[in-house]
């Protein structure tokens, strides 16, 4: 319900945007010797700061009636969602043309690989698949663990270095660092350097040990962008297997963005289903009966209960209990992919919209 203001001297409404109704009182007075409405917003919940919010008031000239008032909520300044767990708040939805207008302008954006829950970042990039090293599954488990949504995707082609400290040389070198999917990805380099393999969190944060410790045996695989910013010396340029070696990575935000149906779209799910004969090609084929194109399919054990007991069988015989991580190409603004997921909400025990996304055509 819109709250309205009213005022004995005029006759005027206060309109906030339909994302959601404001948690605070509104009150004002009207002056009409300086035509001027005073407005005051006292929140109900005492943690919630809510800065630059902008109150936009008109009036005629004889200062009798006042204009319709708009509570103008910019994305990122006026949250609209609380949060039980913390007091920050989330903005509200991005239209897929806004989202468009911030990417093309990447000073309005603070970017990183870790830590956008916790409001440090705008945007956090997340890398899920290689075209070599195949999905990286403990991500996908990251997806539904935190309340994020994917507004994004890119896809990058990986040019892998071998990176050491300044007067290091590849004859020196006894082991080396970088991520699993990395050290998969130059697993024939590696092998025929006879380098011993150390899994890290990131290629970038690899980098940054071997610098930091100044290490003389050890070398990391990174980006020369890493390199350059840690100090490092390029042995090796382009050691990846393979030369069409490609990542694509999700972007992801504390709020999704609000998609639209004048781009190709992809959205990202995951469910769950009950145990039973042609489940999941009943799951999957509530797309294929509205033309909807899957490109990726993804199972992951449930982490907190992977076993479930089967009592139809002799034995209580046990099985893996699974989320299914699905990818099809259509927008949630199309009509066809809600019916599709209205259908597959009748018989799936558990069901999440991951987002809906413009998809990246390009190679980077």
């Amino acid at each position: 319900m819109k709250p309205r203001l009213t005022h004995p001297s005029m006759a005027s409404s206060l309109t906030v945007s339909p994302v959601a109704p404001l948690p605070a009182r509104i009150t004002g007075n009207f002056a009409p010797s300086d035509r001027k409405l005073n407005i005051t917003v006292r929140f109900r919940e005492p943690r919630i700061r809510w800065p630059n919010v902008t109150v936009s008031a008109s009036a005629d000239k004889e200062g009798k009636k006042g204009q319709a008032l708009e509570l103008q909520r910019m994305v990122h300044e006026l949250p609209y969602e609380v949060m039980k767990d913390s007091s920050p708040l989330l903005p509200r939805p991005l239209s897929s043309a806004q989202f468009s207008n911030v990417i093309s302008d990447g000073s309005r954006l603070r970017v990183a690989y870790q830590a956008v829950e916790r409001w440090l970042v705008d945007r956090a990039v997340l890398p899920i698949e290689n075209s070599l090293g195949g999905s990286i599954h403990r991500n996908y488990d990251l997806l539904l663990r935190h309340r994020l949504h994917i507004v994004g995707e890119v896809n990058l082609a990986v040019r892998h270095c071998l990176l050491a400290n300044h007067g290091v040389k590849l004859v020196d070198l006894k082991r080396v660092l970088s991520h699993p999917q990395a050290l998969a990805q130059c697993e024939n380099t590696l092998t025929k350097w006879r380098l011993v393999r150390e899994a890290v969190d990131d290629t970038a944060g690899a980098a940054k040990h071997v610098a930091l410790h100044k290490l003389q045996d050890t070398a990391a695989i990174a980006s020369s962008a890493a390199g350059m910013i840690y100090g490092l010396n390029i042995l090796a340029e382009d050691i990846q297997d393979d030369c069409d070696n490609v990542t694509r990575f999700l972007i992801l935000a504390r709020e999704p963005i609000i998609p639209g149906t004048d781009r190709p779209f992809k959205t990202s799910i995951v469910f769950s289903l009950e145990k039973g004969p042609g489940v999941l090609f009943k799951a999957l084929a509530v797309f294929a009966l509205r033309q909807i194109n899957l490109t990726k399919i993804e199972s992951r054990p449930l982490r907190n209960q992977p076993l479930r007991a089967d009592y139809n069988t002799n034995g209580s015989m046990k099985y893996f209990d699974y989320l299914f991580y699905v990818d099809f190409e259509a927008s949630m603004a199309d009509e066809n992919a809600q019916n599709a997921l209205r259908h597959l909400k009748e018989f799936a025990t558990f069901l999440r919209v991951l987002g809906s996304y413009p998809v990246d055509a390009t190679t980077t």
